[in-house]
């Protein structure tokens, strides 16, 4: 079953870029989190996604907010990948597409493509908006700023 807004996020535990462990309880609570499932490293789509996130990334930041981008490569890869793009945010390695399946982020394509899911969790760790499109990977950053914005006014 997937999540929907107004779930509680999920707890897990994944390695990093650096493959060094990291436990979402490490910031759940402590700012807004912009979690985003993409599907591959270094594709044309997800490196897209993935440079308007770092080019994002001082917006969300002021807005003391978080990104994590989970996808089910290797921490190997995404070190690669980070490093090739200057990308300033933690990247998850979902080898096992366990967290994947714990969020119910949807597959396309027949289940072949993995699917470009955004969640944006409050500060009490509920899901307060979700953004789908595999297609349409810049909106995923607009559509979080917003959601990111409108959760920051209303806890002012």
């Amino acid at each position: 079953m997937a999540i929907a807004v107004g779930d509680k996020c999920p707890t897990f535990t994944l390695k990093n870029q650096n493959d060094t462990t990291f436990d979402i309880k490490s910031v759940l609570g402590e700012k807004v989190l912009v979690v985003y499932f993409y599907p591959k490293d270094d594709t044309p789509g997800c490196t897209a996604e993935a440079c308007s996130f770092r080019d994002s990334y001082e917006d969300f930041k002021d807005l003391g907010c978080e990104v994590i981008g989970i996808s089910s490569d290797s921490s190997k890869k995404h070190a690669e990948f980070a490093a090739k793009h200057r990308l300033t945010f933690t990247l998850l390695a979902d080898t096992s597409k366990t967290v994947r399946k714990l969020f119910g982020v949807p597959g396309n394509l027949f289940g072949l493509i993995p699917g470009r899911v955004t969640y944006i969790i409050d500060k009490k760790g509920i899901v307060r908006h979700i953004y789908n499109s595999l297609t349409n990977a810049a909106g995923h950053i607009e559509e979080s700023i917003n959601a990111v914005k409108l959760i920051t006014n209303e806890e002012a």
